[in-house]
């Protein structure tokens, strides 16, 4: 099912896309396969035909609840690896729709948990920084083709986000193509560090998690 409690948005979408949502019980039943790997806030997921996000929403909501048994009692720890868990979360969908609602959804997830657990010290550079992962994470693109839909003649781009230092980030950007094209994929997946196996088409300095948004791009 999409955000609206249906499995279809219409007739015409399952007929030219083959649209169809899957509901939150088979997507945690799904999930629960893998259940380690979705309660650790690092670990990266990438759905390739996204939705509107039920399968990015329920990661989400695993992550942030381990993000809140450690951190809570520590604001700082909190935004910390809050932001950790949302950079890895990826998502492509065909329909721009869908995308805009999946970026919606996460991050008003994110804001809910957020000003449950800090009502009066929220930070604004926190919820930027969140904002802007989601922008580049989840991608108006095709994955069939590994290009964007708005400009066919640029790949999809995804953004490696790793912790560096106590409270650095540094961002490293992939085209989906090269990474899925790669002699060394199977490695890659594997593998914890990409750019062991694949140089990175650009990477940036690092900088402070509540600074990300100030990348810009």
């Amino acid at each position: 099912m999409n955000s609206s409690g249906k499995q279809v948005k219409s007739k015409q979408r399952v007929a030219d896309h083959g649209e169809v949502f899957t509901a939150k019980r088979e997507v945690n039943a799904m999930l629960d396969m893998v259940k380690e790997e979705t309660e650790r806030i690092e670990s990266t997921f990438l759905e390739p035909a996204c939705g509107d996000g039920n399968f990015l929403i329920e990661i989400l909501a695993r992550k942030l609840k381990v993000v809140a048994g450690r951190y809570a009692d520590n604001q700082l720890d909190y935004e910390l690896h809050a932001t950790i868990a949302i950079s890895s979360i990826y998502g492509v969908d065909i329909l721009e729709d869908n995308v805009r609602e999946c970026r919606h959804r996460l991050n008003s997830f994110f804001l809910e948990q957020y000003k449950k657990l800090f009502p009066n010290t929220c930070k604004e550079e926190c919820k930027k920084s969140v904002e802007y992962l989601l922008g580049k994470n989840i991608i108006w693109g095709d994955a069939l083709d590994y290009k964007l839909v708005e400009d066919k003649n640029v790949f999809i781009t995804f953004c490696e986000w790793t912790a560096v230092d106590e409270m650095m980030i540094k961002r490293k950007d992939f085209t989906m193509q090269s990474l899925l094209t790669n002699d060394v994929f199977a490695e890659i997946a594997d593998s914890y560090d990409i750019d062991d196996f694949l140089p990175p088409d650009k990477e940036y300095p690092a900088i402070h998690f509540l600074r990300l948004y100030e990348l810009g791009e």
